[in-house]
C-alpha cells in the first residue's frame, strides 16, 4: 500500500513539472509559414502572461538540439525571463516567424505590417487557449518596441496593456541594417489600454534617448532606472544602460508590479 501511495505522489510530481516545464511552440500562421514562440517554464500560481518581443530584428533561433531548448539570450528581455517567472507571470518569447528567419531577422516595415499582426494573433490565441482568463500583457525592448507599440494598437482590449522599454522613439541606427521608420511616425494615442514606459535615464543610444519618454510622462506612467553594471557593450546593444545591465531585476520587479496594478515606484535606483 505506502508502495503504491509513493507512486501516486511520484506521478503527480511528475505531471506536475511536466506541466510547468519549458516548451517551444510552432503555430502555422500564414501560407507556408509558421511562428514559433518559447514558454520558458510557467509558475505555480500564474497571475498574468507576458510577450516578450526582443530587439534588433527579433531572431532568437529558437531550436531544440539533443533534447535541450537553445536561443539566443543575450537580450535583456530574453536573459531576464526567470524575473518574471519568479514574480508569478507566465513568460512567452517569440522569434522572428519562418520567413524571417534569415539575415538580420524582422525589419520595421514587417513588424509594423499586417503579416506580423497574423502570426502575433495565432500566438495570442494559443496563450489564450493554454491560460484562459489570465491577463496578457505585451513587453517589448529597444526594437522590439516597433512590434509592441502598434499591436497594441490593434489588439485594444483583447489584451491587458502594454510595457515599451527603452523605446526606439528616432529614425535612426548605428548600423545600416537596422535603419527604418521605427516609432518615430507612431501615435501613442491610438494605444487604448494601458500603457507603460521604463527607460534608463543614461541610454546612450541614438534611436532611445531618455529625454523623449520623459515628454510623454504627463500623459503615461514611466519608470525611469538610474546606475547599473558599467557597459561591456555598444550604447545600443544588450550590455549597457539600454539594456539595463546590472538592473534588470529591479526593473522587471516594478513592471510586474504595474502589471498587476501594485503600488511601483517610478525610479529605479
Amino acid at each position: 500500500m505506502k508502495a503504491m501511495v509513493n507512486l501516486l505522489v511520484a506521478l503527480t510530481l511528475s505531471f506536475a513539472a511536466a506541466a510547468h516545464a519549458q516548451e517551444i511552440v510552432t503555430l502555422p500562421t500564414r501560407p507556408g509559414v509558421t511562428q514559433a514562440y518559447f514558454i520558458a517554464r510557467v509558475p505555480a500560481n500564474s497571475r498574468a502572461i507576458a510577450l516578450l518581443f526582443p530587439g534588433s530584428g527579433g531572431l532568437i533561433r529558437l531550436r531544440s538540439e539533443n533534447g535541450q531548448i537553445k536561443f539566443g539570450g543575450d537580450n535583456f528581455l530574453v536573459r531576464s525571463r526567470t524575473e518574471f517567472i519568479k514574480r508569478g507571470v507566465i513568460t512567452a518569447i517569440g522569434d522572428a516567424p519562418s520567413d524571417q528567419q534569415s539575415g538580420w531577422g524582422m525589419g520595421d516595415e514587417f513588424r509594423l505590417g499586417e503579416q506580423h499582426f497574423t502570426d502575433m494573433s495565432a500566438v495570442i490565441a494559443d496563450l489564450d487557449k493554454r491560460f484562459p482568463g489570465v491577463p496578457l500583457f505585451l513587453i517589448g525592448t529597444s526594437r522590439g518596441t516597433v512590434s509592441a507599440a502598434p499591436l497594441a494598437a490593434k489588439f485594444g482590449s483583447q489584451i491587458a496593456g502594454v510595457v515599451l522599454t527603452s523605446t526606439v522613439f528616432r529614425q535612426t541606427g548605428p548600423r545600416s541594417t537596422e535603419r527604418g521608420p521605427q516609432l518615430s511616425g507612431f501615435d501613442f494615442a491610438t494605444i487604448k489600454i494601458p500603457l507603460l514606459f521604463v527607460h534608463h535615464v543614461s541610454d546612450q543610444c541614438t534611436a532611445t534617448p531618455y529625454a523623449d519618454a520623459q515628454r510623454l510622462s504627463d500623459k503615461y506612467p514611466l519608470i525611469s532606472v538610474i546606475g547599473g553594471l558599467p557597459p561591456k557593450t555598444d550604447p545600443c546593444d544588450a550590455f549597457s544602460q539600454h539594456g539595463y545591465y546590472g538592473k534588470e531585476s529591479e526593473t522587471v520587479e516594478e513592471m510586474v508590479n504595474w502589471m498587476l496594478t501594485k503600488p511601483f515606484r517610478s525610479e529605479v535606483k
